[in-house]
């Protein structure tokens, strides 16, 4: 990759606390003009806190250290200094107004207008050459709310381009994304590279670091550990990762020797009428076993029927005219609601945590026992405090959630360990099945490995696992079993020895031909 001798954006010795908290120490970031460059490190690390204060979410004065951009010593003061400078922060949560159009969001507080007033002709005109600019043929009228999550990341980097960015900020800008929306997003990267614009991305999909960066920062404890350049530089998977947790996980999955038993879990002609078009079936009599002791994946591109089926199930929250059985143990039981899916142990670890996994205003001990809230009460209705803080901080040893105490606010958390609490929430209810969507999006390897643990203990306990996942190397590295889902059915089986991801992603492109 080409190198570049000047530097854009040099932060040196940051740090920055939140009181008694150090969150960075010494912290340096020496980015080039014109070059891809990538932070890594664990969730907690700091990245996120490093780029609010490069973006002044976190104004002058209140962290130590100097900001240079483009030769100047920089103050930034709040989010409009720093793109006034040319530098736009793209987060995980996009900022876009789903009610207004494609334009209204491109120059939201930065309008066209024409004798006080919003010249429209001009502001279409300009969208469509800046929707060009990102790959994007919709008409500029269009309501961003009607546009998928991928289609919207394009929006983000279109509306900084219209702020004239000289460094763009992608944070986790692919975790919400399917493969084809994130090998479109990449590209993108790569093509404004050619033309000059600076960015900087955060992720902690090492392969798509791989292919897009030059150059690596690794973040730990709050600290810079480690600089890699792949022009010069050996950089690879593993040092990235030992960097990043100061260990080496040579085998990115923990070992497991699967002791399977007898079918546990069942779904039998599993049929669900999609409650926003009556006329189409989301779910297509679906067929699923897994056994006592089994982890069974789910594969399927975005929206191939994974979390409608998972939800479907599980208390009836999707869909509308549903058929079919469900089976516990060979007997057939009733989830039509989720108080009855629990009580029959079922448990659903949702794809959004921060949404409708935690109640993030509240304590860790709180959200654990929020699943299980008779367990912790006396006389069937009063909460036993004492009790619920004996549970949260038996899951925290147990789980390893890293935090002051089990008082600590879960938004205060990393998404590690904010997906502990979620885990720890639902095997506090002791599930005979645990259903895991997307169960290490957005967080680092550490942590995912960690997670991984915790799944392995639950069936080695004789619990069942179906895990839900958008990367295949997790399912390959973690199932037993794998079925493949296109267009609201099963159209692939594979065992673990069988399983390869050509295979999978031939079972899903032949029969989405078929399909189509």
């Amino acid at each position: 990759m080409t190198m570049h001798s000047s530097v854009i954006l040099d932060m040196q010795g940051i740090e920055k606390s939140f009181g008694p908290v150090k969150a960075l120490r010494n912290v340096n970031l020496h980015v080039r003009k014109g070059e891809i460059h990538a932070i890594c490190g664990e969730n907690g690390a700091g990245k996120s806190t490093l780029m609010n204060i490069l973006s002044g979410v976190y104004p002058h004065g209140s962290y130590g250290g100097r900001i240079l951009f483009g030769g100047e010593e920089r103050r930034f003061r709040n989010l409009r200094d720093s793109e006034h400078a040319g530098i736009c922060i793209i987060h995980q949560e996009l900022a876009l107004a789903p009610m207004l159009s494609i334009t209204e969001n491109l120059f939201l507080g930065n309008e066209k207008s024409k004798g006080g007033l919003i010249d429209w002709t001009a502001a279409h005109d300009a969208a469509r050459v800046l929707l060009d600019r990102v790959g994007l043929s919709e008409p500029p009228e269009t309501l961003v709310g009607d546009l998928g999550v991928g289609k919207q990341q394009l929006i983000e980097i279109a509306k900084a381009l219209a702020k004239d960015v000289k460094l763009m900020i992608l944070d986790e800008p692919t975790a919400s994304l399917n493969e084809r929306d994130s090998d479109t997003l990449l590209n993108l990267m790569l093509e404004l590279k050619a033309k000059g614009v600076t960015s900087i991305i955060i992720s902690h999909k090492l392969n798509e670091i791989s292919r897009v960066a030059d150059a690596i920062t690794v973040i730990r404890d709050g600290s810079t550990v480690d600089v890699m350049r792949y022009a010069v530089d050996e950089v690879s998977e593993a040092r990235i990762v030992k960097a990043m947790v100061n260990r080496e996980l040579a085998d990115r999955y923990p070992r497991r020797e699967p002791k399977l038993g007898e079918t546990m879990f069942e779904i039998r002609n599993w049929r669900v009428i999609d409650p926003s078009h009556h006329d189409r079936e989301a779910i297509r009599s679906v067929n699923l076993k897994v056994r006592r002791g089994e982890v069974v994946g789910i594969s399927g591109l975005m929206g191939a029927g994974r979390t409608e089926l998972a939800l479907s199930v599980f208390g009836r929250l999707f869909g509308r005219h549903i058929g079919g059985t469900v089976h516990l143990n060979g007997r057939e039981i009733d989830t039509s609601t989720v108080a009855k899916s629990i009580g029959h142990g079922l448990a659903y670890v949702t794809e959004d945590r921060k949404g409708a996994g935690l109640v993030l205003g509240d304590s860790i001990a709180r959200n654990i026992a929020l699943a299980n809230l008779k367990a912790v009460s006396s006389f069937g209705f009063m909460i036993d405090d004492h009790s619920v803080l004996d549970v949260a901080r038996d899951f925290r040893e147990k789980l390893r959630i890293r935090s002051h105490d089990v008082l600590q606010k879960v938004a205060n958390l990393s998404g590690g360990n904010q997906q502990k609490v979620v885990l720890s929430k639902w095997l506090f209810t002791d599930p005979e099945v645990l259903i895991l969507d997307e169960p290490t999006r957005g967080i680092d390897v550490g942590a995912k490995y960690e997670i991984y643990s915790i799944v392995n203990d639950a069936v080695a306990a004789g619990k069942c696992v179906l895990m839900i996942s958008s990367e295949l190397p997790e399912l390959l590295g973690t199932c037993d079993r794998i079925y493949v889902m296109n267009e609201g059915r099963f159209v692939g089986e594979f065992t673990a020895a069988e399983a390869t991801q050509e295979r999978i992603m031939g079972a899903i492109m032949t029969n989405q031909a078929l399909v189509n």
